[in-house]
């Protein structure tokens, strides 16, 4: 029987790993997660972001980057965002 993994202690497992953040907006984040807290606010550093226009896929690189949790949609552990 596989072990119960809280959504929690996945998102844990995963501070110094890269992460894909979904946001509900029309933008996507990747970068090195390096914390949270109770409310999935993120901290990420060596960040890209991706704003999808009606003229494409707008790339922006940042630095750190602090997210707002109630403004996530989805985490996608270990995966480098919507290029790869």
């Amino acid at each position: 029987m596989a072990s119960q993994v809280l959504p929690l202690e996945l998102i844990d497992k995963c501070i110094g790993s890269r992460i894909w953040v979904v946001m509900k907006s029309e933008r996507e984040f990747t970068g090195t997660l390096l914390g949270f807290d109770d409310f999935v606010n993120m901290v990420l550093e060596d960040v890209t972001e991706y704003e999808m226009t009606p003229q494409g896929t707008k790339k922006t690189k940042l630095g750190q980057t602090l997210l707002n949790g109630n403004n996530i949609c989805m985490l996608i552990p270990g995966s480098d965002g919507p290029e790869s």
